[in-house]
């Protein structure tokens, strides 16, 4: 009698070749889209001089473009989710690629302030699209290695620019910001949108079994589950601290070396100060990524943050110290680098853990909203230093943000992942449907956390403003995102055992920092 083959067979385990081949095409995708955020640095100053548009006007289209590029990723991973392994992918990240080089074409056509920021916008769009599914096909891969697969594509983006900075800054001084944004817009988008037709999502049975040494979800939540959970607020808000010290970092350090008066210093075989930080920088933020990745895959998310974090707190302190210097500016500088970036692997891989691999784009894409809040957090160091004549203090603010998510690491997310059996000594868990199954009661550890968390950050800001003061508007801004602060804190607070309410209180939380940095857009174009 023959024998019936069922046509619903699961599939075989992708081959390595496979695997490597998705995380090549990946990485290579990140390589490309890296200049839009860590090239925006050389263009700074040849605009201000082309336009003579203030630089804080010029630095607006890049929170423009981080937000952009952070805000839209939750609707684009969805697509990528939803079209299915075979389409998802490849169709989202051409879209990208389109739009990552007209993002660059209408900046070097911008002849206005509102044509650059269009232009932030649309490549902040295109590069969200790319970043977001890449990342999203390294953590559905690589369930074996996820923290390390992570950080190697999160690595094309961080050194991405290491190869370029030389070219662009020649083309720059040789024919002008305008050419530079045109032609490498043109090639980088070009190449992405390649790229885009060989992905494909994994389907069910292609990925490794193999158990992990980090403990991962057992099985796969919804965003509307995940915007309930007080893990995701937790990361959230970790996020923000982390991303804003780094982008004041890498949005101003033209301007830095500029101000030490040490950024056209010839230092090493006819490099400037500023042109070997860039390629060092560059190398750092990439290389952190896999590096912390691999850490956190052996030891632990939440102990990997702590030596991260730890030690990016230390090297801000020492790069406002003995930055003036052209030497101390270049390894400090590199150290923030190395310090920062990890941020974008350890983040991913501890929410697609905890949460699982089915919606992993979409839910990693929420969590990644956070630089875009951030961004609009790196005016403030413009005016800690027009406020106290130096950018010492600027340092000192960012470290004590670094050593205050270490605090957060240990005292607030390790412990609230135990509980939820995410740290249960590796393979498998489950959260439950119901975290109030503890019968809704708040562990008395960690509500004086968040409200001192929530209070003293946004003190801190109102410090700030109390400090720069020089705009009754700004101290009103500032004292605005304290009441945001604060009222994180609470939501927080209350999601823990509101019960039925969590959903909700995840979605007003969202719906409210959305209408806040509507404000903040609408208001800073008008002001422009």
């Amino acid at each position: 009698m023959p024998t019936i083959v069922s046509s619903t067979a699961v599939p075989l385990a992708a081959s390595a070749r496979v695997r490597l081949t998705q995380l090549f095409c990946c990485v290579a995708c990140m390589v490309l889209i890296a200049n839009l955020q860590y090239g925006w640095t050389f263009f700074v100053n040849p605009i201000n001089r082309a336009h003579g548009w203030s630089l804080t006007s010029i630095q607006f289209a890049f929170s423009l473009f981080i937000a952009s590029e952070t805000w839209l990723t939750p609707i684009e991973g969805w697509f990528a989710d939803s079209l299915g392994a075979r389409r998802g992918p490849k169709l989202v990240v051409a879209f990208g690629g389109i739009m990552v080089a007209l993002g660059w074409i209408i900046n070097s056509r911008a002849e206005s302030l509102e044509m650059l920021y269009l232009g932030a916008v649309v490549g902040g769009t295109g590069g969200g699209a790319v970043y977001a599914t890449c990342v999203g096909q390294a953590v559905k891969w690589f369930p074996d290695r996820r923290g390390l697969a992570v950080g190697l594509t999160a690595a094309g983006y961080g050194a991405g620019t290491a190869i370029t900075v030389i070219p662009i800054l020649n083309t720059i001084n040789a024919y002008g910001y305008e050419a530079a944004f045109f032609w490498f817009g043109l090639v980088q988008g070009g190449l992405v949108f390649l790229l885009a037709w060989f992905l494909r999502g994994p389907e069910a049975g292609e990925t490794p079994t193999t158990a992990s040494k980090v403990a991962q979800s057992s099985r796969s939540y919804t965003p509307w589950q995940v915007l309930s959970s007080p893990v995701f607020w937790v990361l959230y808000i970790m996020f923000v601290m982390v991303s804003a010290s780094g982008l004041m970092a890498t949005a101003q350090l033209a301007l830095i070396a500029k101000d030490f008066n040490i950024g056209s210093l010839v230092i090493l075989g006819g490099f400037t100060t500023l042109a070997l930080a860039g390629i060092v920088d560059n190398l750092c933020n990439g290389g952190a990524r896999p590096l912390f990745g691999w850490i956190s895959d052996n030891i632990g998310r939440e102990y990997t943050m702590v030596i991260a974090f730890g030690l990016g707190g230390v090297a801000y302190w020492l790069l406002g110290t003995f930055g003036h210097a052209p030497w101390g500016f270049v390894v400090f500088a590199a150290l923030i680098f190395l310090t920062w970036g990890e941020i974008f692997s350890l983040f991913p891989s501890t929410c697609t853990d905890t949460f699982g691999t089915k919606f992993a784009t979409v839910n990693l894409s929420l969590l990644y909203t956070a630089k875009g809040a951030s961004a609009f957090l790196v005016p403030i160091a413009n005016m800690i230093k027009d406020a106290t004549g130096g950018w010492h203090m600027v340092f000192v603010v960012t470290a004590i943000m670094n050593f205050l998510v270490v605090a957060v690491a240990l005292l607030v997310l390790k412990p609230l992942r135990g509980r939820l059996g995410a740290l249960s000594g590796g393979g498998a868990y489950s959260i439950p449907h119901n975290e109030d199954s503890a019968k809704g009661e708040t562990p008395a550890a960690l509500s004086p956390v968040y409200w001192a968390a929530a209070s003293a950050f946004g003190l801190g800001l109102v410090l700030v403003a109390a400090i720069a003061g020089d705009a009754e508007d700004e101290i009103i801004k500032t004292l605005l995102i304290a009441l945001i602060c604060g009222g994180i804190g609470l939501l927080i607070h209350k999601a823990w055992s509101a019960g039925e309410m969590r959903a909700k209180l995840g979605i007003y939380t969202v719906a409210f920092i959305l209408s806040y940095e509507l404000w903040l857009l609408v208001r800073g174009i008008w002001l422009a």
